[in-house]
C-alpha cells in the first residue's frame, strides 16, 4: 500500500484538474521530456508525440499516479544511442504509474527500470536493442522490482544480456501476452511470490523462462508462480551474459527452467525445439553463504504440455560437460529438488545428483515414470487491482 493511501486522500481534498501535458519530437526533446515528467501532477499525462526522440540521458519520473503515453511502439521512440551516462532509459519510482505505447531503443543500461512502484502497469511497449544480442547491451528490458502489484501486458523486448522481461522481490505479478526474443533469458521471475506468466511467445532466447531464487537479497523465498498458456521454442541465442553474471550459466536451449523455488505449476504450454530441455527443474548451483537460503526446488509440477522436439544437444548450468552424444529426453532434473511431480508422458530424466552443487561426476541418471498421484495444489490466479486493467482498455 505504502503512499496509496495518502495520495488518494491528497487527490480527493487538494488536486487540480488532471491535465495532459504533450510533448512533441524535435530539438532539445531531452530537457522538454524530462521537465514534463518533473512537472506532472498525480492524475496527469504524458503525452509523447509521434517521432523519434534524440537523448542524451536517462529519464527519471517520481510522481504518483501518472500515465505517460505515446502514439505507439513502432511510432513514439525514445533513442537513447547518444545517451552519456550508463543508467536506465526510463527509471520509475512512484506507485500507480502507466506507461504505455512507445518503444525505448539502445539504452546504455536497463530499458526501463521501476523500482518500489507499486501498482505498476507497462503495457504496449518495445525495448530493443537494435544491434542484436552483445554483451554490452543493458542487462534488463522492462525490470520492475521491489514491488506489489506489477502488470506486464503486450510487451516486447529483443536483446536484453541479462532478462528480457524481468520481475524481481515482488508480490502478486502477471506477466502476459508480451513477446521476448533474441535475449540471455526471455522472461525471469526472481525471488518473488505469487505470479501468472501466460500467453507469451518465448524464442530465440538463451533461456526462455525463468523461476529463479537466489541467496543474499531482501526478499528470498520464492514461491507461488503459474507458467501457463505460452509458446516457448527454438532457444537457441548462445549466452552472450557479460562475464560473472548469474545468467551466464544458463545453458542454451532451455524452454523453462525452474531453480531454487516452491510451489511452481508449468502447465499448458506448447514447448519444441530446445536443445538441451523443454523444462528443466535444478537447486542452485554455486556455493553460497546464506544460512536463511533454501537452494532446492520444492513442490514442482509439469502436467499437460505439449512437447516438440528437445534434449538432442543438452548442455548443462556452469558449463559442466557431458559424454559426446548424450541427448536427453525433454523433461531433466537434477534429481536435487523434492515433491517434483512429472505429470507429462513426453519422457523425463533424473539425473541423480543428490544435493545442490554436486558434480555432474557424481550423476546416476534414471528416467522417471509419469507421475500418477494426487498433484499438489495450484497456486491461486493472481487478481490485480481494477485500476491497472482499467488503465489499459
Amino acid at each position: 500500500m505504502k503512499r496509496a493511501i495518502a495520495t488518494a486522500a491528497l487527490l480527493l481534498s487538494t488536486a487540480a484538474p488532471a491535465e495532459t501535458i504533450t510533448v512533441a519530437a524535435g530539438p532539445d526533446a531531452q530537457e522538454r521530456l524530462q521537465g514534463a515528467l518533473i512537472d506532472a501532477q498525480p492524475g496527469d499525462i504524458v503525452q509523447i508525440g509521434e517521432g523519434r526522440f534524440a537523448l542524451t540521458d536517462g529519464l527519471s519520473l517520481d510522481v504518483d499516479s501518472v500515465t505517460v503515453r505515446g502514439a505507439g511502439p513502432d511510432r513514439t521512440i525514445l533513442d537513447f544511442k547518444g545517451q552519456q551516462g550508463a543508467g536506465e532509459g526510463l527509471l520509475v519510482t512512484a506507485d500507480g504509474v502507466v506507461l504505455r505505447d512507445f518503444a525505448v531503443e539502445d539504452s546504455k543500461g536497463d530499458g526501463i527500470k521501476s523500482k518500489d512502484a507499486d501498482r505498476v502497469v507497462y503495457h504496449n511497449l518495445r525495448v530493443e536493442w537494435t544491434g542484436g544480442p552483445k554483451s554490452s547491451n543493458g542487462a534488463y528490458g522492462v525490470y520492475p522490482v521491489s514491488s506489489e502489484h506489477v502488470l506486464v501486458d503486450g510487451v516486447t523486448v529483443r536483446g536484453a544480456s541479462d532478462a528480457g522481461i524481468y520481475v524481481g522481490q515482488s508480490r502478486n505479478i502477471v506477466v502476459r501476452n508480451s513477446v521476448a526474443e533474441f535475449n540471455v533469458a526471455g522472461i525471469e521471475i526472481e525471488n518473488s511470490y505469487n505470479a501468472d506468466v501466460h500467453g507469451n511467445s518465448v524464442s530465440r532466447n538463451t533461456g526462455g523462462i525463468l523461476v529463479f531464487d537466489l541467496p543474499n537479497l531482501p526478499q528470498m523465498g520464492g514461491h507461488s508462480v503459474r507458467i501457463f498458456d505460452n509458446d516457448v521454442a527454438r532457444n537457441d541465442t548462445p549466452n552472450f551474459a557479460p562475464p560473472g553474471n548469474i545468467v551466464g550459466a544458463v545453458p542454451m536451449g532451455v524452454g523453462v527452467l525452474v531453480m531454487a523455488n516452491r510451489n511452481i505449476h508449468v502447465f499448458g504450454n506448447r514447448l519444441g525445439d530446445n536443445a538441451t530441455a523443454n523444462v528443466m527443474v535444478i537447486a542452485y548451483p554455486r556455493p553460497f553463504n546464506d544460512k536463511s537460503y533454501n537452494p532446492l526446488p520444492r513442490d514442482v509440477v509439469i502436467r499437460d504440455n505439449v512437447h516438440g522436439r528437445a534434449g538432442w544437444d543438452p548442455k548443462l548450468t556452469g558449463g559442466r560437460a557431458l559424454p559426446p552424444g548424450t541427448t536427453f529426453p525433454p523433461i531433466i532434473s537434477d534429481g536435487a529438488g523434492t515433491g517434483i511431480q512429472v505429470i507429462d508422458t513426453a519422457g523425463a530424466l533424473s539425473l541423480g545428483l543428490a544435493e545442490a552443487g554436486a558434480s555432474i561426476e557424481q550423476a546416476s541418471p534414471s528416467p522417471v515414470s509419469p507421475y500418477t498421484g494426487a498433484a499438489h495444489s495450484e497456486p491461486q490466479p493472481v487478481v490485480l487491482p481494477p485500476s491497472m486493467e482499467a488503465a489499459i482498455r
